[in-house]
């Protein structure tokens, strides 16, 4: 009976949380940890967890937060030999449910996701079937596979809802899907084994995390040519600009470090974080940025203008992954 009121108490905590939840929430996976987790990016802090999310390494939410979608990168054996048959899963969570509401079941290990803006299509990335699949949001189904490239990693997608943006890793480009026909058009450049993308605040470029050199490449969108490139160092990973568009911060594992790079003159600045920093997110409107590490459950919270580390998150289990940012009034 104890046990029982105990779990009646957590849940209602936990339903309250959640669907209170004001200002701004980033949703994080946790991988090996088999959950989401939602933290207050006002104090920093853990306010609920969603479990039974399998080795989540990719996460979106809709524009209103009322739902996320995570995609895994475990694998099951297929049920036919149909080359075509489901091996994986995304995964539907309701925040104010609290609770994981279904498995979507697709083909290949998904690496990362997008969002239309509108709402309606999810778009992953599948690095063994060498593309994308899209996901319906009324339905629910995947709806068709857009083939980019060898070992697909990242995906944008503009603020027009018009185009999406595919690195693929092996093929070393970047793949320009028109949303309005789910054609690729173009393939632009990048350097050798693109992963992580961002865009610049006016969208005109995309920034890209090159893993093989250690480089961030800077392609012009209306030309798809590499304009610069800026040395960031071993392993880079994780990449994002800040809020008002004039820095470009990105990790690198093996340096133990995150690259600042103030984009009007290329000056640097280092931020030592070890071990392994991995995936980074800019947190827009609280003025931070989130680093996950690779060898250890924590994020690393640190001030987009005085590039300070001011706080930490000792996460439940697993690393932190593909983060989702949703503001609420």
């Amino acid at each position: 009976m104890r046990n029982f009121i105990t779990y009646i108490v957590f849940t209602f905590t936990l339903l309250m949380s959640s669907s209170s939840i004001a200002g701004t929430t980033v949703y994080i996976p946790l991988g090996s940890g088999n959950m989401v987790i939602a933290v207050d990016a006002d104090n920093d802090k853990i306010i609920a967890q969603y479990p039974d999310v399998i080795n989540a390494h990719g996460l979106v939410a809709t524009s209103d937060g009322e739902y996320l979608i995570a995609g895994s990168v475990a694998q099951h054996k297929p049920k036919t030999n149909d080359p075509y048959a489901p091996t994986s899963n995304l995964y539907l969570v309701h925040p104010e449910h609290g609770h994981m509401m279904s498995a979507i079941p697709v083909v290949g290990s998904s690496h990362h996701q997008a969002i239309t803006p509108d709402d309606k299509y999810v778009l992953s990335t599948h690095s063994g079937t060498g593309g994308v699949s899209v996901m319906n949001m009324m339905s629910y189904k995947i709806e068709r596979q857009i083939k980019t490239g060898t070992i697909p990693n990242y995906i944008l997608i503009s603020s027009d809802g018009k185009y999406a943006y595919v690195s693929n890793t092996v093929s070393a480009t970047i793949s320009e899907i028109d949303l309005s026909t789910w054609k690729v058009t173009r393939q632009l450049e990048s350097g050798m084994q693109p992963e992580h993308l961002a865009f610049s605040k006016e969208q005109d470029e995309i920034y890209v995390a090159n893993t093989g050199p250690g480089t961030v490449s800077v392609v012009n969108r209306k030309s798809g040519k590499i304009s610069k490139t800026y040395m960031i160092g071993g392993a880079i990973h994780g990449l994002d600009i800040s809020d008002d568009g004039k820095r470009l911060f990105a990790s690198s594992k093996k340096g133990n470090k995150v690259v600042v790079i103030e984009l009007a003159n290329g000056k640097k600045h280092e931020i030592p974080l070890s071990p392994s920093p991995y995936h980074l997110n800019s947190i827009k409107g609280v003025g931070k940025v989130y680093v996950s590490s690779r060898s250890k459950p924590l994020i690393w919270v640190i001030d987009q203008k005085t590039l300070k580390l001011i706080n930490t998150i000792k996460l439940p289990a697993g690393e932190g992954h593909q983060m989702a940012i949703v503001h609420r009034n």
